[in-house]
């Protein structure tokens, strides 16, 4: 009975749409990979319907669900709300709320589907914007937060477990104007992310901007994130963060490019500042999957589009420990003292016939012989076959 109290609330703006729409996605993908000595299967199918439809002149909702069923060694059945929100605008005045996606300029501080509301106004100068959400009612590997050990521990737990994901309230004030001097695209944002918890709190705050240069055959972006961090009765310690970007496309028959990047995050350790903690975990690389703190990122990466409907792309990624003790995991061997980690390679091809069918094949590996961290570490490979379908 209360369910259904919640849904016919959820739905009651619905009574003025003037216009509705329905469907379902399915998204499914295998895998097969591992390290050299102890590789495996995988396998995960999601199946979303979503309704969607206006209200009254001025706003517009989308609701979405979905069931997850993963199997790695055992088979997880994990039902979810996805993207479920309401928009309204009013002249330069925007308003959302509900589950909706919310990311930083650079997208590796707080990035995903979070519950909660957004304001903005549009001015001559930009667009400004203002929201407060709250993350316990996610589903844990959706949020992917891991500030403390504890959360650590809550990611690593069975599902049946740990459902959702730590309670945290993130708020963030940002500006943002595309096109600025018809060649500057700039973005700015504050964000402070404050723990629920009863013990062992860790809040955090961010200053973080993004500025674009693009162009017809060059295209450059550089930005950076200063962070505050206080946790118990520690002193307050500071973390830095930053990438740079550079794109080319030639003017060629096939339609290609190719980008470098960088990207740093402070380790924790003689360094005078603490290791960069993000709200929400955003993996580094497609094999290695490493959090982005403590460690420093070059990746080159080349993309062509062969056919109008299939495209192919090659990327290679060096990684690299900023210290010795912040990034722990593979393929570092305790006593080691080196800190480049190794280099991955990873390609990808895409076949898109229709609007509503996607086929992603994918494969690489990660070869810590091309580091000093761990030379003799067994290599790590995947393979993977992902089709989105839309109905």
């Amino acid at each position: 009975m209360k369910r259904n109290i919640i849904l016919c609330l959820l739905l009651l703006p619905c009574i003025c749409l003037s216009a509705w729409d329905f469907g379902l996605i399915l998204d499914q993908e295998v895998g097969y990979g591992g390290l050299e000595s102890d590789s495996k299967f995988d396998y995960s199918g999601s199946f979303i319907p979503y309704f969607s439809g206006l209200i009254g002149n001025n706003g517009d909702f989308y609701i979405s669900a979905g069931l997850e069923i993963d199997y790695v060694e055992d088979v997880t059945f994990i039902p979810e709300v996805l993207r479920t929100e309401f928009n309204f605008g009013f002249d330069r005045l925007g308003l959302t709320f509900g589950r909706m996606y919310h990311s930083d300029p650079l997208g590796l501080i707080a990035e995903g589907l979070f519950d909660g509301l957004k304001v903005s106004y549009d001015t001559n100068f930009g667009t400004i914007s203002a929201g407060g959400w709250y993350t316990g009612l996610l589903y844990k590997h959706r949020a992917e937060i891991a500030m403390t050990a504890d959360e650590m521990d809550i990611l690593a737990s069975p599902v049946d477990e740990d459902y959702f994901a730590p309670k945290r309230v993130l708020a963030a004030l940002g500006w943002e104007r595309l096109g600025m001097n018809r060649s500057i695209e700039a973005s700015f944002m504050l964000l402070g992310q404050f723990d629920l918890a009863k013990e062992n709190k860790l809040n955090s705050q961010y200053a973080v901007g993004m500025v674009n240069f693009p162009g017809n055959m060059f295209s450059f972006n550089v930005g950076g994130c200063f962070e505050l961090i206080e946790e118990g009765s520690k002193d307050m310690e500071t973390a830095f963060a930053a990438e740079a970007g550079i794109s080319f496309i030639p003017p060629t028959y096939l339609r290609n490019r190719l980008s470098l990047l960088g990207r740093y995050s402070s380790g924790g350790s003689d360094s005078g500042m603490a290791a960069f903690l993000p709200l929400t975990t955003e993996t580094q690389g497609d094999i290695l999957g490493a959090k982005f703190s403590g460690i420093s990122i070059i990746a080159l990466d080349y993309v062509i589009r062969l056919h109008e409907t299939f495209s192919a792309g090659l990327k290679s990624s060096f990684f690299i420990r900023n210290d010795l003790a912040t990034y722990k995991a593979y393929p570092v061997i305790a006593g080691k003292d080196g800190n480049l980690l190794g280099n991955e390679f990873f390609a990808k091809f895409l076949w898109s016939p229709y609007s509503d069918l996607q086929v992603n094949l994918g494969g690489g590996v990660f070869l810590p012989s091309m580091g000093n961290a761990a030379p003799d570490a067994d290599k790590a490979w995947r393979v993977e076959l992902n089709v989105i379908l839309s109905l």
